[in-house]
């Protein structure tokens, strides 16, 4: 091993700092909600409000390495380049240095620092459209710098911003490319254009001078901004003279923990290499959503539902190639004690709860998977026999088609996510019906919220004061839920009556005395501290905007009740609730109990 993964960390951070940044260290994988998206998917994330002109208080030159999240490829993953957890080598400058320095410094750290041959770097830029000019600029400081005339590519999408977002930083965008091998594959053709994969882009710089507007616009930002983001992972594999970037000491240890378990080496046979690949990327990103600092759990909604979809392909992968499920926690170990115990301390303090949580995941599917797959294999063996039966029918078409009927089923009676289902159904040659799954799905959220909205108004409307009272208690309990274990908690049923609340919300798991202790104190800090409770009305999008949240849906404009109890909750709700928290007296949580998959149901009084 030429460098390890712990001395490029070091190597990037020593070099911007000596050139004045501050190491401001990674921030939650978990968005926080005001960028639109699940997760952290870039290191300049964070950094928004910044990048638009808020002073930032440790200065305008600052750097770190970002752990981020992105599953956008994840049917990419068990190939040798393509990761859903990576990290992002990044540095910033927040209105202070810009092209010229910023071109000199990434061809300096790649050169003289990482030791990679300049002739061989290549780099795309901007080639201009409506909205911005092709950037010359950056193309004539490449040439400056020794960069070859025939290593730099205009392209048009060079242009970096966050989709579906408005009001945020973009703009031109500078991509580094490097070769895995030296041999073209195509003589005369085989560039950055080719795809052969003999390039692989290992970062950029984005010159962030333009904020994006409503109506697909753009406005000059007062601060010209640098956003670098390289790619931890490439740029270690390059440097270790490797194609595959789990032959670098960030899988190592889990790979040869396979091998020696499986008794098989790793890239003698594709499928199983790839099966290795996924069990060690997926449990790798699993480790990391577990153990965030803003750690979730597998459910079935919002981001649980991309780890429990991660986590449950993993544990698949496993049994394909007859890897016992319990080695799944010896892997998250490896992780845990020897890769990141450095670069991510709280993962060891949160070493037990993260492999317990895992090893709930696992039985949880192993129950189940058994079950999923006899049902699969009956809907398989459904369109076989009716396949046959129709055959002699002159205009017959053979059915290759699972139903969105039957592939709602495999998700909620056996808790299949749909992309497991096309996974399997793809292996045997098989489409699933998408469109029709989305439908039934759509079909059975309405029912759902139908019903508990009908509940939870019944329960207030017919027993008066003390319902009022159990109202504001759930908002609370909900709030230390969600402050307990991420804003992945929602309210998925609820039932008042003057004597007890029932709350139903999406976890996996029982409460421990602890946990539960831990909520109890929540809301009576809450009570204790006598807190007002304010009505306010605004349209759902503002609502939105400013961090409320609930159940409820509306168009943008639609005006909508929102009720906000100190700096403990703002929640988008019709009420009623009581004028101060101190009116509730004391709360207590009585009983808990399983629901149904995914979601756990709490009784508690106000006495």
């Amino acid at each position: 091993m030429k460098i390890t993964s712990k001395q490029l960390r070091r190597k990037w951070l020593d070099f911007y700092i000596q050139h004045g940044h501050v190491d401001i260290g990674a921030v939650s994988l978990i968005g926080d909600g005001k960028t639109g998206v699940m997760f952290n998917v870039a290191g300049m994330q964070p950094l928004m409000p910044y990048l638009l002109g808020k002073p930032h208080q440790k200065g305008k030159r600052l750097t770190n390495v970002q752990g981020c999240v992105r599953t956008v490829d994840i049917d990419e993953v068990g190939d040798p380049t393509h990761f859903t957890f990576f990290e992002m080598m990044g540095n910033w400058s927040l209105g202070d240095y810009f092209k010229k320095e910023k071109t000199a410094w990434t061809i300096e750290i790649l050169t003289k620092v990482f030791g990679l041959d300049k002739n061989k770097i290549c780099s795309t830029v901007f080639a201009g459209n409506e909205s911005a000019p092709r950037d010359d600029e950056t193309a004539n400081l490449l040439l400056s710098q020794g960069i070859k005339k025939e290593n730099i590519f205009f392209l048009a999408d060079n242009w970096w911003e966050l989709d579906g977002t408005t009001h945020t930083p973009c703009g031109p965008d500078n991509e580094w490319f490097y070769p895995r091998w030296d041999k073209p594959t195509h003589p005369g053709v085989c560039d950055i254009n080719c795809n052969c994969g003999r390039f692989v882009e290992i970062g950029n710089d984005v010159y962030m001078q333009y904020e994006k507007l409503d109506g697909n616009k753009y406005a000059a930002l007062k601060n010209k901004n640098v956003d670098t983001g390289f790619g931890f992972e490439r740029m270690l594999m390059f440097l270790n003279g490797v194609t595959d970037g789990y032959k670098t000491d960030l899988f190592s240890g889990v790979i040869s923990f396979m091998e020696n378990a499986l008794n098989i080496k790793y890239g003698q046979d594709e499928q199983t290499t790839k099966s290795m690949r996924i069990i060690a990327d997926h449990m790798r990103t699993t480790v990391m959503l577990i153990g965030d600092v803003n750690g979730i759990l597998p459910s079935n909604i919002g981001a649980g539902y991309v780890l429990r979809r991660i986590m449950r392909r993993a544990i698949r992968h496993a049994k394909k190639i007859n890897l016992p499920t319990d080695n799944l926690l010896d892997i998250a170990k490896i992780y845990i004690e020897q890769v990141y115990d450095e670069a991510y301390p709280l993962l060891k303090q949160k070493e037990e709860y993260i492999l317990t949580s895992i090893k709930a995941e696992i039985d949880k599917f192993n129950k189940t998977l058994e079950l999923g797959n006899k049902e699969f294999e009956k809907v398989i063996s459904g369109l076989e026999r009716k396949n046959q039966f129709m055959r002699a029918n002159p205009n017959f078409v053979e059915d290759k088609t699972i139903s969105g009927k039957s592939a709602f089923r495999l998700y909620d009676t056996f808790g299949f996510p749909i992309e497991l289902t096309c996974e399997m159904a793809k292996e045997r040659g098989y489409d699933v019906d998408i469109a029709g799954f989305n439908e039934a799905f759509k079909a059975h959220q309405e029912l759902a919220r139908t019903t508990n909205a009908g509940v939870f108004k019944g329960g207030l409307a017919d027993n008066g004061e003390e319902t009022t009272k159990l109202h504001t208690a759930c908002h609370l309990m909900l709030a230390g839920l969600r402050h307990m274990f991420g804003t992945t908690i929602e309210q998925k049923g609820s039932n008042i009556t003057s004597e007890r609340l029932r709350f139903d919300f999406n976890f996996d798991r029982k409460l421990t005395d602890e946990e539960v202790k831990t909520l109890e104190d929540f809301v009576n800090n809450a009570i204790n501290r006598k807190i007002d409770i304010v009505r306010l009305e605004m349209p759902f999008k503002q609502a939105k905007q400013q961090g409320a949240y609930g159940v409820h849906k509306a168009e943008e404009d639609e005006i909508v009740s929102i009720y906000k109890i100190g700096d403990v909750d703002f929640q988008i709700c019709g009420g009623p609730h009581v004028a101060n928290t101190s009116e509730l007296k004391h709360f207590k949580i009585a009983k808990q109990e399983a629901v149904s998959a995914g979601v756990r149901r709490i009784k508690a009084v106000l006495n």
